[in-house]
């Protein structure tokens, strides 16, 4: 499998060294496109969601309990893009959006890359959900380290969850679309040597940026070079991934219950409503019958 502008993103997992490393990578270049056109984002907001799109996908296999699980990541570091909020789940799908999806700033001068950590800001926290096994929600959030939100990642897993871990996360662009994007996410397990950590260290020092690796070649390619002298042993086949909602007509109708009759009768009034999910972009436009059949809904259950 090759990563591509027009290939389906995908998640790879596996293990190394005798099972004490744990590897998932995820090829998010759709993913992040997908995010791009949906919320018609800046290229440095673009940058910070896609990075957080493809670590909340991670997040979901490492930290999820079911096949269904979620798994819902929350920056806010004070800089303009605002929030971040990224869900991902283990059937392999994510969403997810900003504050201020037309937030922008300049290359960085010293290194010429795209300036992840003065939009996202460094001065918050990063909030991390998920339900517990017996299916209460567990929010755990560790301050920012950087903005650059690998790091970030990485800090809450150490801290919050006490898993050892290296997180790499990326997006390239080119020619105003994504062309790259991807993350990697190593969790060393029990029983892992100093010697195998040590290799490890090494081997992703010497990588150097996620993306260039994917420009290069293939996500497992990358995992190859990653796990050098340990023996990755891949799952069999990749997991399909996809920027999906959960939205739909329905819930956006049903949301219109929360206003009061008269709030809806100025809708009928005025033609309609118009209602746009923020986690996805898609617009649902609500016809007067349609809020009609709300009120008349809203009768019977009085009666």
């Amino acid at each position: 499998m090759t990563s591509s502008q027009t290939s389906d993103s995908y998640v790879l997992r596996g293990t190394a060294a005798g099972g004490t490393l744990r590897f998932v990578g995820i090829e998010a270049t759709k993913i992040v496109e997908d995010a791009r056109v949906r919320h018609d984002l800046s290229k440095t907001a673009t940058a910070a969601l896609g990075r957080t799109l493809a670590a909340s996908a991670l997040l979901a296999v490492v930290l999820g309990k079911k096949t269904d699980s979620r798994v819902t990541l929350r920056l806010e570091g004070g800089g303009p893009v605002g929030w971040i909020v990224a869900e991902g789940s283990t059937d392999g799908s994510v969403r997810g959006y900003v504050r201020q999806p037309d937030a922008d700033l300049p290359l960085r001068e010293s290194d010429g890359k795209l300036d992840v950590s003065g939009i996202v800001g460094a001065k918050g926290e990063l909030a991390v959900t998920r339900l517990l096994d017996n299916g209460e929600p567990y929010t755990g959030s560790v301050d920012l380290v950087s903005g650059e939100i690998a790091e970030d990642v990485s800090m809450y897993l150490g801290v919050s969850e006490q898993i050892p871990n290296a997180v790499l996360l990326g997006v390239y662009e080119e020619g105003g679309r994504v062309a790259h994007a991807g993350g990697l996410l190593v969790q060393a397990m029990p029983g892992v040597t100093d010697e195998t950590l040590g290799k490890l260290e090494a081997n992703i020092r010497a990588m150097g940026q996620i993306t260039d690796n994917l420009r290069r070649g293939s996500l497992m390619e990358a995992m190859h070079r990653a796990a050098e002298g340990l023996e990755l042993l891949l799952a069999a086949e990749a997991q399909s991934a996809r920027f999906q909602c959960r939205c739909s007509r329905e819930k956006a109708s049903d949301s219109l219950k929360f206003f009061t009759a008269e709030e809806r009768q100025e809708m009928m009034d005025a033609g309609g409503q118009e209602i746009v999910c923020h986690w996805c972009g898609e617009h649902y436009q609500i016809s007067p019958d349609e809020i009609a059949a709300l009120e008349a809904g809203a009768g019977r259950a009085k009666a």
